[in-house]
């Protein structure tokens, strides 16, 4: 198996706060995995997750309950309803499904999600079209986390080290005060 996947977690302020790279076919399997990766780095258990319906499954809504984790996690369904409008063509049966469809479409919980694309793809679109990464140059698991390791740190030590220029600069993103993220692919 050739294809690896770079996963993010970003904060609210760009810093990456976990990443890291699989081989799994869907990406579904990725959200636990990286939750407990944001727990590890940060020393603490986030307190909101948000993450595109590539994300979604029951198993996961139900483990972020159980975590205590307000999650902001869409079904394929929900996700094109709150991206192009027009109406819901499945139903939720599970009542963790239900409890995230009802958030999702309240007007403070579609909010909470629409900054997910504010907060991870800016990040994404850097990684990409600033610094090549579109695809990995490296072969192997092992090597291409390496890669993406470096990938990921040498952003966050420009956006840190641009934080702490003198003032000229209008915007100082600060260092993240808590755990709380998006989460990419």
């Amino acid at each position: 198996m050739l294809g690896y996947t770079g996963t993010l977690a970003v904060s609210g302020d760009h810093l990456i706060v976990a990443q890291r790279v699989t081989q799994e076919t869907n990406d579904n399997e990725a959200l636990l995995p990286m939750v407990d990766a944001v727990e590890r780095e940060c020393g603490e258990r986030p307190q909101r997750v948000s993450a595109d319906s590539g994300f979604f499954s029951l198993d996961n809504l139900k483990e972020l309950e159980e975590k205590h984790i307000e999650g902001y996690v869409p079904d394929a369904n929900l996700a094109r309803w709150l991206n192009r409008g027009g109406r819901l063509r499945t139903r939720a049966i599970a009542a963790a499904h239900r409890r995230m469809r009802r958030k999702l479409r309240d007007p403070a919980g579609r909010a909470i999600y629409q900054r997910r694309k504010a907060i991870v793809e800016p990040v994404n679109g850097v990684l990409k079209e600033q610094r090549g990464m579109r695809r990995f140059r490296m072969q192997g698991l092992a090597k291409v986390a390496v890669e993406w390791t470096l990938a990921t740190t040498a952003y966050n030590l420009t956006r840190l080290w641009r934080a702490n220029q003198p003032p000229h600069s209008p915007k100082k993103p600060a260092i993240p005060a808590h755990c709380s993220w998006s989460l990419s692919h």
